[in-house]
């Protein structure tokens, strides 16, 4: 019997019970359909990670902050004077929890530290535009080097000499222009408190107007600052200040080698370590969000794969119920010439095409279904993340979810397949 005829044999014989091969395909679907859907979505969420990632355009820079010793107790702790709360309620154990110009310049003299500079608190009260309406906000000072995801114009120069500053796109009605463009160039009013509480202002241009969204763990509703507009507003905030509180930072950005390797990378966060810094890197804060990422679509498909194996025990028990059902056809072909090899090709070849239907099916329906799922958020849940593609189906995902169940139909079926080619032909041929 040629190979074709084989194929063409197997194929019709596995819809003369079509009741158990459709129950059969059916559970295979449910786990292919779960596992393709799953893995999509996994790769499409990483995916969009790592884009934006690459698109925040800092590779060179750390975090870095003291390290604490001592992690909170859930015992009553007694009371201590030294204790008690400071004047900007940071607490008199600053040395403990902030950096000082010592730390930092214990960081500068650690090995393969370009430079070192300390991250600026700044507290703005309100923003406004030619005398108009001032509305509250949050300030951030810019990554060095960072890229903001904007609607409109430039992220700020981190180093112009001049107080620059990115709008939020929910502003722009508000500070009274027509649209983002219009408001870039713009000079912008900041409303900021000393620690007496006295008002203060100063202006800033706007240079671009960021995009609705998520973008690197943090909302974008926040005005973002260059290096000049923070030291501008830190030093505002510090007016009044007792002395030793100013000059304190809760981290600092640590400027490396942008060829440095992870080896590298890793080697320096041991040196700031063991001189009591705690670092980490963008990409790694952004790992934490990829592992929860991965853990989910782990556990989902878990699920898929169970379903799968449940499909298995479904193609053993169908193949078995036919080589029942087929002793006496079995041993004719055995008498008429046809070897065991063949015989066990003929179920084999069952059990692979029960797997092909399945998978394909599973497939074709997951990408029907994620396509709908990702046309129904567009205007809803999805607008504001842009670029976001939800469902991300990989060529090579799709064919190792497709070749995984037709090795997993195979083996199922090798049992069955393996009783009819051991199969007497005369003594099949007497049974009844």
């Amino acid at each position: 019997m040629r190979i074709n005829d084989t194929i063409g044999t197997a194929v019709g014989n596995t819809f003369r019970s079509k009741t158990r091969t459709l129950l059969t395909v059916l559970a295979i679907f449910v786990g292919a359909f779960t596992l393709t859907l799953t893995s999509a979505l996994g790769a499409g969420i990483n995916g969009y990670i790592t884009e934006t990632v690459d698109g925040f355009g800092v590779r060179d820079v750390m975090s870095a902050y003291k390290e604490q010793n001592a992690a909170p107790s859930d015992e009553p702790q007694e009371y201590e004077p030294a204790d008690r709360a400071g004047a900007d309620g940071r607490g008199a154990q600053v040395a403990a929890s902030y950096l000082t110009q010592d730390d930092l310049d214990d960081i500068a003299d650690i090995e393969g530290v370009e430079s070192v500079e300390p991250t600026l608190s700044t507290t703005v009260d309100s923003i406004a535009h030619d005398g108009g309406t001032p509305y509250s906000i949050m300030a951030v000072q810019l990554v060095p080097g960072q890229n903001l995801q904007l609607d409109e114009g430039e992220t700020p120069a981190y180093e112009s000499g001049r107080a620059e500053v990115a709008i939020p796109a929910a502003f722009v009605d508000a500070l009274g222009f027509d649209d983002a463009s219009s408001a870039v160039g713009e000079m912008l009013t900041l409303g900021v408190s000393d620690a007496d509480g006295d008002p203060h202002a100063f202006d800033a241009r706007i240079t671009g107007v960021i995009g609705d969204g998520f973008a690197m763990g943090m909302p974008t509703n926040v005005l973002s600052l260059n290096r000049s507009a923070a030291v501008t507003i830190s030093a505002l905030n510090q007016l009044g200040m007792a002395d030793e509180l100013t000059d304190l930072y809760t981290n600092a950005f640590v400027h490396f080698d942008a060829a440095a390797t992870d080896a590298e990378i890793e080697a320096l966060q041991d040196r700031l370590a063991d001189a009591g810094f705690a670092s980490s890197t963008v990409q790694q804060q952004l790992g934490m969000i990829t592992s929860v990422v991965d853990g989910i679509v782990f556990v989902l498909n878990a699920f898929a794969i169970i379903a799968l194996l449940a499909a298995a025990f479904g193609i053993v028990n169908t193949l078995y119920m036919s080589v029942q059902e087929r002793t006496r056809e079995i041993g004719l072909m055995k008498a008429i010439g046809l070897g065991s090899g063949h015989v066990f090709g003929l179920f084999s070849i069952e059990a692979v095409f029960i797997g092909l239907l399945g998978s394909t099916i599973g497939v074709l329906l997951a990408v029907l279904a994620a396509l709908g799922v990702s046309a129904g958020m567009a205007g809803s849940f999805l607008a504001d993340f842009d670029g976001l593609q939800l469902f991300r189906f990989e060529p090579v995902a799709i064919a190792a979810t497709v070749a995984t169940i037709l090795l997993l139909a195979f083996l199922a079926g090798t049992l069955p397949a393996v009783r009819a080619a051991r199969q007497d032909p005369v003594t099949s041929l007497r049974y009844e």
